[in-house]
């Protein structure tokens, strides 16, 4: 066994790399798995050339999907010191799944974040409801009865909401085009996501995992505010754009927001 080199991004099965590593060697977890909604031709828009997710990676049968899932939650929940800070990304497509696994390891979950895109994309089939959210599981990596101590920072969080209780339901638009300089992926998350959850639940000089790494979004944000960082991502083009990204990456020094223990009782 040994410890994952620090502000690094490893090429690779999640699974195997994982396995290589110590326990407790991370301080929180923050991931945006596979969904599982791609389909082998994708669906196409009537009038353009837009095909929605058909990426091989992001399918699997529904049985190997579940046990694939659990697997790599069961190595995080090892390699997340106990109470470190786990957020896990999903759709409707497989956020039940999710859920289901998190709590069959009857882990602390904290809140369900709803993330609420004002301008997602028209619906296709017209048969249903626009789809223009995602979901976060916060989870603490300890069981219901002993989790404690998790890291939130109430005084940041106020201050990133005017001054006011930050809800947990964030309205966020899309992943802007300004974050795509360096090359595309098509489950990017929006910077402002990941500025929220680092921001405010872990701290500077936290070691923060992210098992698949993607366009290493959550690598940008975490050096950006200080934290440190190790992404794990199987395909080599999204590696190259996230080594892009991170050198384009300028750090910003947080200064502490002044918030009394009376005022926050207040709150």
């Amino acid at each position: 066994m040994a410890l994952p080199k620090v502000n690094h991004i490893y090429t690779g099965d999640c699974l195997e790399i994982m396995a290589q590593w110590d326990d407790n060697c991370f301080d929180h977890c923050i991931t945006d798995p596979p969904y599982n909604m791609s389909k082998p031709k994708g669906l196409r828009w009537a009038f353009s050339s837009h095909v929605t997710m058909q990426e091989k990676w992001d399918r699997f049968a529904q049985s190997e999907y579940i046990e694939f899932c659990r697997q790599w939650i069961s190595e995080v929940c090892r390699l997340v010191k106990p109470n470190g800070n786990i957020f896990l990304f999903g759709s409707y497509h497989n956020i039940y799944i999710l859920g289901y696994i998190v709590q069959s390891l009857d882990l602390r979950i904290i809140n369900s974040i709803v993330w609420f895109k004002p301008n997602a994309q028209p619906n296709i089939t017209c048969r249903m409801f626009t789809e223009s959210t995602e979901h976060i599981i916060w989870a603490c990596n300890n069981t219901k009865r002993k989790a404690k101590n998790w890291t939130f920072h109430y005084d940041v969080s106020r201050a990133l909401n005017g001054g006011k209780q930050m809800r947990n339901m964030w309205e966020i638009p899309l992943t802007p085009p300004s974050e795509k300089v360096h090359g595309k992926h098509p489950t990017q998350k929006a910077e402002a996501v990941l500025e929220r959850i680092i921001r405010i639940c872990t701290n500077p000089g936290d070691l923060i995992l992210d098992c698949f790494g993607g366009a290493g979004t959550t690598g940008v944000v975490a050096k950006r505010f200080g934290r440190r960082w190790v992404m794990i991502e199987k395909s080599p083009k999204y590696v190259a754009i996230s080594r892009k990204r991170l050198a384009d990456v300028q750090v910003v020094e947080e200064v502490p927001e002044p918030h009394s223990p009376q005022e926050a009782a207040q709150a």
